[in-house]
């Protein structure tokens, strides 16, 4: 039997699946990684856990599934985005540590950066709407300035994945998918941007060559072999960032194919012949995994986290799910209370990068059940102002797929399809979207598949939600107020900022 190892290399660790080639899986393996954070915007991880993590959860994945390394004919990672990884001149990792796509600490270079070239023109060439400072091309404008010899002693820097796939290999490329997320790749040439590292001031040569995500960049060395377990010269695709790669996996590449990811934090991704770009509200733009195709999301930054907090903070007492049937006896507009869930700040799509989370409606009356509800509906309204921001721009399915942790619950489900006013459908492929796209770009540079139309085939729906229309008309309504609460929570984040940097707290 013809089988797939897919690596799904996210910020809380990598899950290994065995896929075969019929789309079904046959085994997983997960390992967590650590996150650091020595400094106030710092955020880092070791390259060395992601290998460590491959090595381990590769053999325990053969253990538990019963597979055999022999059945296997492919490999492929999904890697989460942002990262750049400095190697020297033998090809060996100059820091332990890396940042990865949140870490913040480069935010004094946009200013350095946007001297010389618009923002405009920037981020309509390259569709990078998270903040600037998140970017590798900035993110190495502060290595050369903070830390010159190890910018002085780069070589290459690499992604996530694409440093897993050199420890596989011994090559070191990328893809276009991770490459859009450099902050210097012409969505539009489908390459590199001269003008950007002139801007920055960043030697073009230490970026890698790109290579099409599912062509075949090498095979599994000996030494490799030995650490993994996978057998030596399995051949291996150059994979994607985990945006594309999720996107593949719940969607394929058709256009109009939408999806909501229903985590920690939350996006909504459709697919698109063209990129969906605008200034104002700056959705966020990938490479897809064929040439002339692109995924664009926006997002929020606090969704399951801000619904976790709320539990914790206020409901230690109950599980998720009796806070689900606390919430069912609730109905629509959760008795006069709106929840803004901006916990984490503002996204690129919202009105602040200050704002902040809150209740308003609240009364001596309002009870636990109307609380939970109003967080569940708050995630969603948010969730729901990003998606008109891509109904401006290009025509949606009339359904969306969701997946995600939260779209476990069937009520969260329900108050998305009333409130998006969409069909809302689950099926069983669910949080392995990330590898099943991994392994459709395996499967592909193997010659096991042609093309990615099979992708939908492989998805069995385990419910729909269809909306409410009365339902639908009450929360069109209370929208407009929800809206209103995230401008003013957007206005006194402002000037909160504005009395902490005076010293007032």
């Amino acid at each position: 039997m013809n089988s797939l190892i897919a690596y799904d290399l996210g910020t809380g660790g990598i899950k290994a699946s065995i896929i075969g080639e019929g789309g079904n899986i046959l085994g997983e393996s997960f390992l967590s990684c650590k996150t650091y954070y020595p400094h106030d915007k710092w955020c880092e991880q070791r390259p060395a856990d992601w290998w460590k993590a491959v090595c381990m959860s590769t053999r325990e994945l053969f253990e538990k599934s019963g597979v055999r390394p022999s059945e296997i004919i492919c490999a492929a990672l999904s890697g989460h985005s942002l990262v750049t990884a400095p190697m020297d001149k033998d090809g060996n990792l100059i820091t332990e540590s890396v940042p990865i796509w949140c870490d913040m600490r480069a935010d004094d270079m946009p200013d350095i950066f946007f001297k010389n070239v618009s923002y405009e023109d920037w981020y309509n060439i390259t569709g990078n709407g998270d903040p600037a400072e998140c970017y590798s091309i900035m993110k190495l404008m502060w290595m050369r300035k903070h830390l010159p010899d190890v910018y002085r002693n780069t070589r290459k820097v690499l992604g996530s994945k694409d440093f897993v796939n050199y420890m596989l290999t011994g090559r070191m490329c990328t893809d276009p998918s991770y490459a859009s997320g450099f902050g210097v790749f012409n969505l539009e040439a489908w390459n590199y941007e001269p003008n950007f590292f002139a801007a920055a001031g960043i030697d073009p040569a230490i970026f890698p060559e790109i290579a099409p995500s599912d062509e075949l960049i090498g095979r599994v060395t000996k030494d490799a072999a030995a650490q993994t377990g996978l057998p030596e010269g399995l051949p291996v695709a150059c994979g994607g960032v985990d945006n594309m790669c999720m996107a593949l996996g719940a969607v394929g590449v058709e256009d109009g194919k939408a999806y909501t990811s229903l985590g920690s934090s939350s996006w909504i991704a459709v697919n698109s012949r063209k990129p969906i770009l605008d200034v104002k509200t700056r959705p966020f733009v990938f490479a897809h995994a064929q040439r002339g195709r692109y995924t664009s999301a926006v997002s929020i930054f606090s969704a399951g986290n801000s619904y976790r907090w709320v539990r914790d903070t206020m409901f230690p007492d109950l599980s998720f799910e009796e806070m689900d049937a606390l919430a069912e006896s609730v109905p629509v507009g959760s008795g006069g209370i709106i929840f803004n869930p901006s916990l984490a700040g503002g996204s690129a799509q919202e009105p602040s990068p200050n704002m902040r989370g809150a209740f308003i409606g609240l009364s001596l009356g309002s009870t636990r059940a109307q609380l939970i509800r109003a967080s569940m509906e708050g995630i969603a309204m948010a969730l729901n102002a990003a998606l008109d921001i891509l109904k401006l721009h290009t025509g949606l399915d009339k359904a969306m797929l969701i997946c995600g942790g939260g779209s476990k619950s069937a009520l969260w489900r329900r108050i998305f399809a009333d409130i998006y006013g969409m069909d809302i459908v689950k099926t069983n492929v669910d949080q392995g979207a990330a590898a099943l796209g991994a392994a459709a770009l395996a499967a592909n540079a193997a010659g096991l598949w042609k093309g990615y139309g099979m992708i939908g085939s492989f998805h069995k729906p385990l419910s729909i939600e269809k909306p409410v229309r009365e339902n639908v008309e009450k929360y069109q309504r209370l929208f407009q107020v929800f809206e209103n609460l995230a401008g003013f929570a957007a206005g006194v984040g402002d000037e909160m900022n504005r009395l902490q940097k005076q010293g007032v707290w």
